[in-house]
């Protein structure tokens, strides 16, 4: 990373501004070598119905933390990045707290990128395991 960790989650957590991201209260934590960590609070905004997290509040996350990640992780001027396709296994739920999300890389090409995203609580357990593929359009 040619950047400082601070200087890349400040510059991740800028884009949130006035976004989806910004009203999920998502916000970046953590950066290493290949991996982008976010948070997000579970409360009753990403609630479903009964009280626990919603699947599509975590999707909604995952899809955030990964096209980040590529921005991140693919380290190029001028590029967008979308999402192509996302799949979700929600394995556990969550009434309150906060999730952690860490995407991490399976493959980073030039055009497409895999993702895979955990979703833990603050113990660590699995909560939802996210797959997303990304694709790169240069300006």
């Amino acid at each position: 990373m040619k950047k400082n960790k601070d200087q890349i989650l400040a510059a991740c957590n800028a884009i949130c501004k006035n976004t989806l991201m910004e009203t999920l209260e998502i916000e970046f934590v953590d950066v290493t070598d290949d991996v982008l960590t976010a948070r997000m609070p579970v409360n009753s905004r990403v609630h479903q119905p009964d009280g626990v997290l919603h699947g599509g509040a975590s999707v909604a996350l995952a899809e955030s933390l990964g096209s980040a990640a590529a921005i991140v992780f693919l380290d190029k001027k001028d590029i967008m990045i979308r999402g192509l396709e996302i799949s979700a296994n929600h394995i556990k739920s969550i009434r309150d707290g906060f999730v952690y999300a860490k995407a991490k890389a399976l493959h980073k090409g030039r055009t497409t990128q895999l993702w895979q995203i955990r979703i833990e609580n603050e113990e660590e357990e699995l909560i939802s395991l996210v797959k997303l593929t990304t694709i790169t359009f240069y300006k």
